[in-house]
């Protein structure tokens, strides 16, 4: 079978090396040219290259499955596993923590010397299509012909018309905005403070701060706030993101000057949306990863959810499906498996929204997961209930099973306390006081 797959991230390469290793002819193209000779590597248009993530335990069961010579490339790069303890359920894995920097180029590097997989460096213009099929893309000019066209091109999902007026179509401003630093620790200052899972994370007066250990001493540090709160966007200068750094006690410990180093600028989240697009309905074209499903950032999501999709397709074509129809039976599948996450996001997301705006819970009402697996830290049975949807085994629908116990702790009055750090107008002197002097 003659694959082309338009897109070379994460998504486009796990699909073409892994149709390539089954003796497919698989041709990825992407305007990017990949790491250069001396290592450097500048992912034009791909705004999320450099920043924080988290990969759920689905990328690595994937690679390990379909692509173990990337895996082992990964591993070797510094890829470290990322347990958590459950109190009545033990250790479970929850991902692995890699800068996703360190994963796309343990991905390229092997996709270069996979035999049946060419990788060309040329813009894909769109669809070339006849009597209503998809038989290829018109690549510069050129007809490009295939049996499947697989758009992996990622969140803009810019091979064909997106359907919006869709009854499952889905799209939600986040209604959050982010900025993000990486950092190394220093040499000889002693181990890193203990996170449990891909991330350590505080819940403050009107805004949040993440840290996400990477390999080989490196880690991400993050700061959320509403996107209307102007008070905080000069959260992107540096003075004023180290000094809010210095501020929060959690997030010093890691940041201190005397045991961490910056490796780069504090960089800046683009617009934030959840986004569930169906199938274009297109014979011979099938879309996945993100040109499907996008979510927050901040639940570290997003390589996951398309290693979920890259394993489905690639088992429906085992299963001799035909590549001209697969979209449909792919298209029922994620709308079972990857929307309810969508939707999961848009309520957590509003939920947030509500908590900073200082509203206060309706314990009546159904509870988002957010506030089901909050209360876990009351009811220990709630997280045990819970460990499945914490890993993404389970979807959202599972934590009903245990949303009466958490209601029952809400309604003894209990809410969950902020973490140590600046109330929110603090943290607003804070800033402005760090970038006095600096226009």
């Amino acid at each position: 079978m003659r694959v082309l797959v338009a897109g070379a991230g994460p998504t486009g390469l796990m699909v073409g090396a892994s149709l390539a290793r089954q003796r497919h002819d698989v041709l990825l193209v992407d305007r990017d040219a990949g790491p250069a000779p001396d290592g450097s590597w500048t992912r034009t248009g791909v705004m999320q290259f450099e920043h924080t993530h988290a990969f759920r335990p689905h990328v690595r069961e994937l690679l390990a499955a379909r692509w173990p010579e990337a895996d082992a490339a990964w591993e070797a790069a510094g890829a470290e596993p990322a347990p958590l303890e459950i109190p009545g359920v033990g250790t479970v894995s929850t991902g692995t923590r890699s800068q996703r920097s360190t994963f796309e180029r343990a991905l390229h590097e092997t996709a270069r010397t996979q035999p049946g997989l060419t990788l060309r460096r040329a813009h894909v213009d769109g669809l070339w299509s006849e009597g209503g099929r998809v038989v290829g893309l018109r690549v510069e000019g050129e007809d490009v012909a295939g049996d499947l066209v697989v758009d992996a091109t990622g969140r803009s999902g810019g091979l064909a018309p997106e359907p919006i007026d869709h009854p499952d179509a889905l799209r939600s401003e986040c209604g959050i905005a982010y900025v993000n630093r990486l950092y190394r620790r220093r040499p000889g200052t002693g181990p890193a403070p203990r996170v449990d899972g891909v991330a350590w994370g505080a819940m403050l007066d009107g805004y949040m701060g993440l840290v996400f250990p990477h390999e080989h001493g490196t880690f991400s540090v993050l700061l959320i706030r509403r996107t209307d709160d102007a008070a905080l966007r000069d959260l992107r200068h540096e003075p004023a993101f180290e000094a809010a750094c210095a501020a929060v006690p959690g997030i010093a410990a890691w940041t201190d000057p005397r045991v961490a180093e910056p490796l780069g600028p504090v960089l800046v989240g683009g617009a934030l949306r959840n986004v569930y697009r169906p199938q274009a309905g297109l014979p011979g074209l099938v879309a996945v990863g993100d040109a499907v499903a996008t979510t927050t950032p901040t639940a570290g999501r997003g390589v996951g959810m398309c290693a979920l999709q890259v394993g489905h397709l690639l088992d429906l074509l085992d299963a001799g499906t035909d590549p001209a129809e697969v979209w449909a039976p792919f298209e029922q599948w994620a709308l079972t498996a990857m929307r309810p996450w969508v939707v999961d996001h848009v309520e957590c997301d509003d939920d947030l929204a509500e908590r900073w705006a200082g509203v206060d819970l309706d314990v009546e009402a159904t509870l988002v997961s957010s506030r089901i697996c909050d209360a876990g830290a009351q009811d220990p049975r709630i997280l045990q209930g819970a460990t499945g949807y914490l890993g993404m085994r389970a979807l959202p629908e599972s934590l009903r099973a245990v949303e009466p116990l958490a209601r029952d702790v809400y309604r003894t009055g209990w809410r969950p306390l902020l973490d140590p750090g600046p109330s929110h107008d603090d943290l607003v002197g804070i800033v402005q006081r760090a970038l006095v002097g600096t226009a």
